[in-house]
C-alpha cells in the first residue's frame, strides 16, 4: 500500500479503492512537478476511462480517491498539466494558415469573413473532435496540420470557415472517438462539407481501422455504443461495428496509432 493510500485511510476512516495503486504512478509524476498531458490522457493512461479523473458520475470511487488526495496531499502543489479548455468557440487550429503568430490559432465569429481568403500554409488538415487529444497533438508534433472540432460544437462560423477551406482546395480527414455519439458526430460534420469525399474524410479512420481498434482496445459499455442515427453508409458501416460489438474506444487511446498514421496522410 503506498503512502497516499495509507494516508486516505488513516484520515477518512474509509478503505482505499482497488484502483488506488493504478494511481499512484500519476501521484509521483505531480509530486516530481513533471509536465502531464490534458486530464483525460492522464485517464487513459492509466487504465481507466477519459472522464474518469474530471466526471464525478464517470467512475465515483476512483474520482473521490483522486480528488481527496489532491485537496490533501497536493493542497499546496500545484498540478502541473495541459488543459483541455479552448479560449473561444469558433475556430481552433494549428499550422493551417500562413502567419507568425504562436500556435495554435483560435478564431472568433468577427475574424472569420477575413480568413476565409487568407493565405494557407498547408493543403491538407486533420480534424480532431476532442480538445484534449488535440492541445496534446500539437504539443507532441508541434508542426503538424490540426483544427479542433470541438466535441459537439457546430457553430455556424466553424462550419462557413470549414466549408471556404475546402472550396479552397484544403483536404480535411477526421479523426473522432469510437463510441455511438463520436460516430454521429462525425456524420453530422461530413455531412456539412462540400468538397471533401468519404474516402479522404475517413482516410485514417477508415471502416477497416475502426474494427480493429474496437477489437485491441475496446471496452465494454452498452450506454455508450447503443445504435444512434446517421446517414453517411460507411458511418452506418462504423456505427454497426460499435453496436454488434458493444465496444468503444476514446481518441485519448490511440495516440501512439494517430503518431505512427498522420505524418503518412499529411
Amino acid at each position: 500500500m503506498s503512502e497516499y493510500s495509507r494516508r486516505y485511510e488513516a484520515e477518512t476512516g474509509k478503505t482505499a479503492p482497488i484502483e488506488a495503486q493504478q494511481l499512484d504512478k500519476l501521484f509521483e509524476q505531480i509530486a516530481r512537478g513533471i509536465f502531464l498531458p490534458p486530464r483525460g490522457q492522464q485517464a487513459v493512461d492509466l487504465g481507466f476511462t477519459a472522464h474518469s479523473l474530471s466526471d464525478p458520475y464517470e467512475n465515483p470511487v476512483v474520482y473521490q480517491y483522486y480528488q481527496w488526495v489532491l485537496r490533501n496531499v497536493f493542497e499546496k502543489h500545484s498540478v502541473n498539466e495541459m488543459t483541455a479548455k479552448l479560449i473561444g468557440m469558433a475556430f481552433t487550429c494549428a499550422n493551417v494558415f500562413e502567419t507568425s503568430l504562436p500556435q495554435p490559432l483560435t478564431l472568433n465569429p468577427w475574424q472569420i469573413e477575413e480568413m476565409k481568403s487568407f493565405p494557407l500554409k498547408t493543403k491538407r488538415a486533420v480534424v480532431v473532435e476532442n480538445n484534449g487529444v488535440f492541445v496534446w497533438l500539437v504539443h507532441l508534433h508541434p508542426d503538424w496540420s490540426l483544427i479542433n472540432q470541438a466535441g459537439n460544437d457546430f457553430n455556424e462560423a466553424y462550419i462557413k470557415l470549414l466549408q471556404r477551406l475546402e472550396q479552397r482546395g484544403l483536404q480535411v480527414t477526421y479523426l473522432g472517438d469510437l463510441d455511438s455519439r463520436g460516430i454521429q458526430m462525425a456524420d453530422h460534420l461530413y455531412r456539412q462539407l462540400n468538397e471533401t469525399s468519404i474516402a479522404e474524410f475517413t482516410a485514417i479512420q477508415t471502416p477497416e481501422n475502426v474494427s480493429k481498434w474496437l477489437t485491441l482496445k475496446g471496452k465494454i459499455a452498452a450506454k455508450r455504443t447503443h445504435r444512434l442515427a446517421v446517414t453517411t453508409p460507411r458511418f452506418q458501416q462504423e456505427m454497426n461495428s460499435i453496436s454488434l460489438m458493444g465496444k468503444f474506444v476514446e481518441q485519448e487511446q490511440l495516440i501512439t496509432d494517430y503518431e505512427n498514421l498522420i505524418p503518412g496522410w499529411l
